[in-house]
């Protein structure tokens, strides 16, 4: 008795689910949500023309372009983002030598000590200090960027969908919102301390535009002009390179590996061929029969 009872009560609640699903379904096709402003305007990152130098088969790094993206970071991103998993050691690793390491250190100013009061104060880099926070905690962060916190950039391109296109094409994606838009969507209306930029998820975002022009930030003889598409595409191959910088190397020991694969496997091919000659033409055969 028991068993019939669980038995329907099973069948009880499969049939429930299965019309639940059948009556949604229905409801969907007939009746289909209405579209969002965020559906229909919302755009999805390419990058920029070309991509990117450490992205494809041959991927390298381009420290030239990765020491310019460090100053964009540094002069124009640092002011409200930090980068918290990133030591100044690490700047080595792009092309600094010991001393530029030592002298880039030291023009930051780091939380430490006072050794003559022993009290909490700012002091200059060492290599082996991280880059500081830009605020002293979340409060002031929210009341410097109109209630929003600024996300840390260690990891931003890891953290986003597509995170280098879409770095990229957000900091060169704001304009002007559709008067269109504001017609269908009024509520979608960008409101006051927001900026449109349809690359955002929201379409409006609170972070104001970092890259605002040509030669915001001055690079150095033998560089290409510092416009806001080349800023923003150095800024985000650095930060690719703060994400995973060992992105370069793992693919180039993918590509050893796998000529590697290959020579094997042409190896037991010829091997097979060689071992199993005699048998495969019937030589074993022949020849035990003469010994017998």
């Amino acid at each position: 008795m028991i068993r019939i009872f669980g038995i329907l009560t099973g069948l009880l609640f499969t049939v429930a689910v299965l019309w639940s699903f059948i009556v949604d379904t229905g409801a969907a096709i007939s009746e289909p949500a209405p579209e969002t402003a965020e559906e229909k305007y919302h755009l999805y990152p390419k990058g920029p023309e070309g991509g990117f130098a450490h992205e494809g088969l041959f991927a390298k790094w381009d420290t030239a372009q990765l020491q310019r993206g460090y100053q964009v970071y540094k002069e124009v991103c640092s002011a409200c983002h930090s980068l918290r998993l990133v030591a100044f050691r690490n700047l080595g690793e792009i092309g600094y030598d010991e001393g530029q390491v030592k002298a880039e250190a030291a023009s930051w100013q780091v939380p430490g000590v006072d050794p003559n009061t022993g009290e909490a104060t700012m002091v200059e880099g060492s290599p082996t200090d991280y880059f500081p926070k830009p605020y002293a905690n979340d409060i002031a962060a929210r009341a410097a960027n109109n209630n929003a916190i600024p996300p840390d950039l260690s990891l931003i391109t890891k953290a986003r969908h597509d995170g280098t296109n879409y770095v990229y094409d957000l900091l060169t994606g704001y304009r002007e919102q559709p008067a269109e838009l504001v017609e269908e969507f009024p509520e979608a209306k960008t409101a006051e301390g927001q900026y449109y930029n349809p690359f955002f998820h929201s379409l409006n975002i609170s972070m104001a535009p970092p890259l605002t022009g040509t030669g915001q930030v001055t690079y150095g003889e033998g560089n290409p002009e510092p416009t806001i598409e080349q800023m923003a595409e150095d800024v985000t191959a650095f930060l690719a390179w703060t994400a995973e910088p060992t992105l370069v190397k793992r693919r180039q020991t993918g590509w050893a590996f796998l000529l590697f694969l290959v020579f094997a496997t042409v190896l037991a091919y010829f091997s097979k061929k060689q071992v199993w000659a005699r048998a495969k033409g019937g030589d074993v055969g022949e020849a035990s029969v003469k010994e017998d």
